[in-house]
């Protein structure tokens, strides 16, 4: 007689769910000036690629340069 594998439980915990989207949420505002030819280019990149909302644009650019820095810039042992 053929054994019945286990499944596992799509269920997740709702107490996990919860901390889980807490801890997503951006409580820290940070403001930046730009300059008249760089609001053009931003301005001028986002109709060309339809970019609808800036503040993601921004956080992706300045997170994908800073997780590249610190990614060569590890410490090494030797």
């Amino acid at each position: 007689m053929a054994r019945k594998k286990k499944t596992v439980s799509g269920h997740v915990d709702p107490e996990y769910l919860k901390k889980q989207k807490a801890s997503l949420v951006r409580r820290h505002r940070q403001v930046i000036y730009l300059n008249d030819s760089e609001v053009a280019a931003i301005n001028r990149y986002c109709e060309q690629f339809r970019v609808g909302t800036k503040s993601v644009l921004y956080r992706e650019a300045i997170m994908e340069k800073v997780l590249s820095e610190l990614d060569d810039n590890h410490p090494t042992l030797f």
